[in-house]
């Protein structure tokens, strides 16, 4: 049996800052983030099997990202520790879902966040391809299982 990759897409919605940044991203703003995930497996050849033909249910591969990453970052601020969050911190009212990370909140950096997370809640035989994050509609990083063995 051939090798498939199955891909599933995400939206969720996240503001960020990026710290020291010498551009307009130094301010909180916010971006509509879509994430395409592929995934790569072996599909079902048990007849026996609900899941016959299929590398992954897409229900499963929902719930996977719902809780190791819609769940974290949707309406999330997201800024680096080294700002001064304390700041930010007092104003729980309008910030209750901040996330204060240890790198710069780029695209490139919360894929390779996200990438151990999902691979590690996978299901056995099932292996993460790539990661596609888009942040505006001409604006995206990838993360490719292949440049990072």
């Amino acid at each position: 049996m051939t090798f498939i990759r199955v891909t599933k897409e995400f939206s969720f919605e996240m503001a960020h800052a990026l710290w020291n940044y010498d551009g307009a991203c130094s301010n909180i703003h916010g971006h509509t983030y879509l994430l395409a995930v592929t995934v790569l497996g072996k599909p079902v050849t048990d007849s026996g099997n609900p899941k016959l033909g299929m590398v992954i249910d897409f229900g499963i591969l929902k719930k996977i990202i719902h809780d190791n990453v819609i769940s974290i970052y949707d309406h999330t601020l997201l800024v680096s520790a080294l700002a001064n969050t304390g700041e930010i911190e007092t104003a729980k009212q309008m910030f209750g879902r901040l996330k204060i990370v240890n790198f710069q909140p780029t695209c490139e950096n919360i894929l390779a966040e996200m990438a151990p997370v999902i691979q590690n809640a996978l299901p056995p035989g099932l292996f993460l391809h790539s990661l596609k994050l888009r942040e505006t509609p001409t604006s995206f990083a990838e993360w490719y299982a292949s440049d990072n063995s």
